[in-house]
């Protein structure tokens, strides 16, 4: 952690070496595997329960609401940057930084154009395995002859981010919790198996009414009894591994800047990208040095304001790759505290959410890793 942020811990202890490790543990490491701090114990086979939203500090908070995982958890580990779920699924399923897979942020630019790519909804003309061409790890895990099966709702399967992210897996369409159970259980009853499952509930509720409201609270408690039920499924030869993509900070109105009543933050800006608690700014030419002393004039404290350059040489996305450079803002903004950058004109909806994610602070970035 330096100056409030949470450093990301690539190759130690970050959701890119979860696949990884699990190949180590069933007996098929993948070819080029670096060292790690994150070593599993041997199985037959693994599921990697994945829940979206559950931050480790929010697990540490409120506990009580959750005491199967709260007892089970262990040393945690990392999301990369930003801490958001396109970026970090498709960190998991390719073993790979942000910097290297290019799913950098919720909406990032495509370059060339003056075009925003939404990761998770996929909603321009761009082809996913393209976007991101490296094999998954999901997909080399299989070749070395471990089934691999992705169960998620029926809505993602053959989806942009599935198919950049988790292609290679057999994909087990599975909208609700006991469908969810049953398809993990036999999908691991082959070994060796790598078993991934993914809930998103927990988030969607933190995004609507904000974490701790009593909504997210029973949310967790039966996300809870869902990940204990599920391990109680579970033959001995099988390891339950839990994660999650990232954590979440409620944003009051008040420690929001929106954009559309600043209008100097557009001067020499051509197009916002990101999301509101990490922001891509795509700026004219010539515009950099003038943009970025005008947002840090504005939101002073409140943000990190800094170029491309800089946020490359602090490893925040790991090693860069060519054509993933021009999808990173000219500019980058995160945000400290509760703070958001929002824009009321380009991005209403996301004003409209209590519970926002996807800077660095520890319950953004902090995330558990639980084995049972």
């Amino acid at each position: 952690m330096t100056s409030g942020f949470v450093e990301p811990a690539y190759s130690r202890r970050s959701l890119g070496d979860v696949v990884p490790a699990v190949a180590r543990a069933l007996g098929t490491p993948l070819d080029g595997d670096g060292p790690s701090d994150l070593e599993l114990p041997d199985a037959a086979g693994y599921v990697v329960f994945l829940i979206d939203g559950l931050g480790q500090r929010l697990l540490e908070r409120y506990a009580h609401a959750a005491p199967y995982l709260a007892e089970l958890a262990g040393t945690p580990g990392t999301a990369g940057v930003p801490s958001t779920t396109a970026t970090s699924l498709t960190s998991l399923g390719t073993g790979l930084t942000p910097g290297q897979h290019g799913l950098v942020g919720f909406t990032a630019r495509v370059p060339g154009t003056d075009k925003l790519l939404n990761h998770l909804f996929w909603d321009q003309d761009v082809d996913p395995v393209e976007w991101q061409p490296h094999p998954t790890a999901f997909a080399r895990l299989a070749a070395s002859g471990v089934h691999v099966a992705s169960v998620n709702k029926r809505a993602f399967d053959g989806s942009g981010l599935t198919r950049a992210a988790h292609r290679g897996a057999e994909y087990l369409g599975a909208d609700k919790a006991g469908e969810r159970i049953a398809a993990v259980v036999g999908a691991s009853g082959r070994a060796p198996s790598l078993t991934y499952v993914y809930d998103g509930d927990l988030d969607w509720t933190g995004h609507k009414h904000g974490v701790a409201s009593t909504a997210w609270l029973q949310q967790l408690a039966m996300i809870d009894a869902e990940a204990e039920h599920m391990r109680e499924s579970l033959p001995d030869s099988v390891r339950l591994l839990v994660v999650a993509d990232h954590g979440m900070v409620d944003s009051p109105m008040s420690a929001r800047v929106d954009v559309d009543e600043h209008l100097e933050l557009r001067d020499g800006l051509a197009l916002m990208g990101g999301e509101a608690r990490f922001r891509h700014l795509y700026c004219r030419p010539g515009a950099v040095d003038d943009l970025v002393a005008t947002w840090q004039g504005v939101l002073g404290d409140r943000a990190d304001v800094l170029t491309r350059d800089e946020v490359i040489a602090k490893g925040w996305f790991g090693s860069v790759e060519s054509q993933v450079r021009g999808r990173l803002g000219d500019v980058m903004v995160a945000c400290r505290g509760d703070a958001a950058v929002v824009s009321t004109r380009d991005f209403a909806y996301e004003n409209t959410l209590v519970g926002l994610h996807g800077s660095l602070t520890p319950d953004e970035m902090t995330i558990p890793i639980i084995i049972d």
